[in-house]
């Protein structure tokens, strides 16, 4: 549709940045991570941008590199989204949940309350766990994977149910007559399945959204795509080339169609990993001075990615010709050809490295045209309905790219110059629901 809008949102994942040690930067305060009132500003800034959503990830564990590249958490994600969510009116909050290790109830009351104390703007990641750190957190052994999306199906739909067990319209709040509530819309739902249950009812009204909004993320396995189509309405992807994230969109829409769902009704974010700076070569220098590690221990890899040798003591220096028309791209790895791309336009193995070529995401550096001409490509091809974008510093790099890149998006047509309205549903574009979808059996 011509007038369709690419929706952002921003993955908020420490009181840095997405760079493995932005707590080092010289202007970051090393001690935000402890401080909701980074987040908050950072929150303030995306939603300048008219970003739809904060995107939390949670590893309620602490991993191996934590001396080095500090702990990629935020330090709660409900508490610090229901602080952010008191110095915010627009943006929206979708926060990771483990299915695996949480009661549904806690996980209904948790993000309902949430979405009412925000008008309307909060978003469930619901996941399955699997990491043995995780699990050892809580007491529990790691389940196998059939047994861990059972659960998934069962703690969905029971919160699903508890979401909806306040019915609209219970609470009268009549002094007069002195009626609170009428009991009879407060109804247990009784749901008892093989590894979950909870009787009800919630003791929490519905929200200006009615209740929040469910997302999935992680790679389409069918396991994946059943839950996301029967539930989400959001996919928060993991992809690397347009054609990768064409077919997995796809993918999304098909298994929602499967489940007797509109497709329409669940939207497809790609990620990117973004670094604003006056030039790409400013910007590489920014990336490696914080991710030197990163990038000195991941240079051996390099030359397996294009299948040619390369010499230690070069690193710093462009690829041969002769290395270069030897090198090739690997059909087992979708990085492989952004690698070979990024290598002939001249780079050494080291800023081919800066260039983010093997980060968890797509990766754009430089002024704000690369990131405004990288959005607009994939999203005119089909490749996402929006983005959820990691900044390289949160301290500059969320205010770089709402001043810098953002405009273009909007000149272009592709970008909403304000939201769409005042929940989160509203600002994705995805029906409204309260309790569990009549629509799936």
């Amino acid at each position: 549709m011509p007038d369709k809008k690419m929706i952002l949102g921003m993955a908020l994942t420490s009181g840095y940045g997405a760079l493995a040690e932005a707590w080092r930067a010289p202007h970051v305060d090393p001690g935000n991570y402890a401080n909701v009132e980074a987040n908050i500003r950072y929150a303030q800034a995306a939603e300048r941008g008219r970003f739809a959503f904060l995107f939390t990830p949670d590893f309620p564990a602490v991993r191996r590199d934590v001396e080095v590249s500090g702990i990629q958490n935020i330090l709660d994600p409900m508490m610090q989204l229901a602080a952010i969510s008191q110095a915010t009116s627009r943006i929206g909050f979708v926060a990771t949940g483990s299915t695996s290790f949480q009661e549904p109830f806690n996980t209904a009351r948790q993000y309902k309350a949430l979405d009412v104390m925000s008008h309307g703007r909060a978003g469930w990641n619901a996941v399955t766990t699997s990491d043995p750190a995780v699990a050892a957190n809580y007491g529990k052994p790691v389940a196998d994977r059939a047994e861990r999306y059972q659960r998934a199906h069962e703690s969905i739909q029971i919160v699903q149910a508890l979401w909806g067990s306040w019915e609209a319209g219970a609470w009268l709040k009549d002094q007069a007559a002195g009626r609170f509530v009428d009991a009879s819309k407060l109804r247990p739902i009784n749901l008892q399945g093989e590894h979950v249950a909870s009787r009800g009812p919630l003791p929490i009204p519905p929200s200006e959204q009615g209740q929040p909004v469910i997302f999935v993320s992680g790679g389409p396995s069918p396991h994946m795509l059943d839950l996301a189509g029967r539930y989400a309405s959001g996919f928060i992807g993991e992809v690397w080339t347009i054609e990768e994230a064409r077919t997995q969109r796809e993918m999304v829409r098909k298994a929602a169609e499967r489940a007797g769902r509109d497709p329409d009704d669940i939207k497809y974010f790609a990620g990117l990993m973004t670094t604003v700076a006056g030039t790409v070569r400013e910007g590489l220098d920014r990336r490696i001075s914080l991710s030197a590690n990163a990038i000195e221990a991941r240079l051996p890899m390099l030359g397996a990615l294009l299948g040619i040798d390369i010499d230690p003591d070069r690193y710093g220096e462009p690829l041969t010709p002769g290395q270069l028309a030897a090198a090739h791209a690997s059909p087992m790895d979708p990085r492989s050809g952004i690698v070979l791309d990024v290598a002939r336009q001249g780079w050494s193995p080291r800023d081919i490295l800066a260039h983010g070529v093997i980060d968890y995401h797509p990766t754009t550096v430089g002024p704000g045209e690369v990131h405004a001409d990288h959005l607009q490509k994939w999203f005119e091809a089909g490749a996402a309905d929006g983005f959820w974008l990691s900044p390289d510093v949160y301290e500059d790099g969320v205010d770089a790219f709402v001043d810098e890149v953002v405009p273009l998006l909007q000149e272009r047509g592709i970008y909403p110059t304000e939201y769409p309205g005042t929940t989160l549903r509203e600002n994705l574009g995805v029906r409204h629901q309260y309790g569990p979808d009549p629509r799936i059996a």
